[in-house]
């Protein structure tokens, strides 16, 4: 028999803490000109969502934490989704940036596994009406977890992301660097994903370059378009593209900052994970891409000059 439905969002359960005034965002806040940043509580509680073969997941975890560092939460088998399912679920905390683990005992139910971050918001209900106001869709309504509730929603380009809040606000460590979440997109529909996603997050575009080099995307001779968003959500690196992309390209959900880079990668081939695109220098930074097991693929890339 499944067990009672439980949600990414309740895997954060050992980092949780009780705060004075949790009730002061656990109300709803139907005043959409409300700054709007004030619905993300922070990047170390944007959890990219991996999904493995539970076989793999162990393996994955012990991979993942031995490259990183960090700590896990105790796996548990649970159901994440508002319909029947099974899952072997685990939470990893790094100093890098958080994720929530899943291998399916049942078939995934329609659309989850296509979501490729869960962000905490001090208000779902207000959330998803400004998503709604800037034209994101819904596509799972909130439902219900042991602590709070959730929802994933669609923006424009078909990017899916998972909205998630608290009964009880959470506490959990900063992050030593903060991720990248890396977003693909066609030329037709970058400029809608950023209005959508600047006026959700009050974020700021960091930069926009059209003629950003070509070796980031596996396309040494050509260039492409570049947009950076910086938002109290975390980073987020806009890759827009014909989409003519060479393997492991596109295939990557998050980039990871570290201070060394090739001691980072030695670490990860000495914790099972296989270099997929080997150390390159673009712009201020040195680049590279691994395949974790469990088919995780994540770009790692330090600052020039560390």
């Amino acid at each position: 028999m499944l067990r009672r439905p439980i949600t990414p969002a309740a895997l954060l359960v050992a980092c949780i803490a009780l705060f004075a005034n949790a009730n002061a965002i656990a109300g709803e806040n139907s005043n959409l000109s409300k700054l709007r940043s004030d619905w993300a509580v922070g990047p170390q509680y944007d959890f990219t969502h991996v999904y493995v073969a539970p076989e793999e997941l162990d393996r994955f975890v012990a991979s993942f934490v031995g490259t990183f560092g960090g700590t896990t939460s105790k796996k548990v088998v649970t159901t994440i989704t508002p319909t029947p399912s099974e899952t072997t679920s685990q939470f990893v905390q790094s100093p890098v940036g958080p994720l929530s683990v899943f291998g399916f005992k049942t078939p995934i139910p329609y659309p989850f596994g296509a979501e490729r971050t869960g962000y905490l918001v001090a208000d779902l209900d207000a959330a998803l009406r400004a998503a709604q106001s800037d034209g994101v869709n819904i596509i799972v309504a909130p439902f219900p977890d042991p602590i709070g509730r959730d929802a994933v929603i669609q923006w424009s380009g078909g990017v899916n992301m998972q909205v998630y809040w608290h009964t009880t606000a959470p506490s959990c460590s900063s992050l030593k660097t903060i991720r990248e979440n890396r977003v693909y997109l066609s030329t037709s529909k970058a400029d809608e994903f950023v209005e959508q996603f600047i006026r959700f997050s009050n974020g700021r575009i960091a930069s926009d370059n059209a003629h950003a080099p070509g070796v980031e995307i596996g396309r040494p001779t050509d260039t492409y378009r570049l947009i950076r968003i910086e938002s109290l959500f975390g980073k987020l690196r806009i890759i827009v593209t014909d989409g003519h992309l060479p393997y492991p390209y596109g295939r990557e959900l998050t980039g990871y900052e570290v201070a060394n880079l090739a001691e980072t990668l030695h670490k990860a081939t000495m914790n099972g994970a296989a270099v997929l695109i080997a150390p390159y220098t673009s712009g201020a930074r040195q680049a590279a891409m691994v395949r974790f097991p469990g088919g995780y693929i994540a770009e790692i890339h330090t600052p020039n000059g560390k």
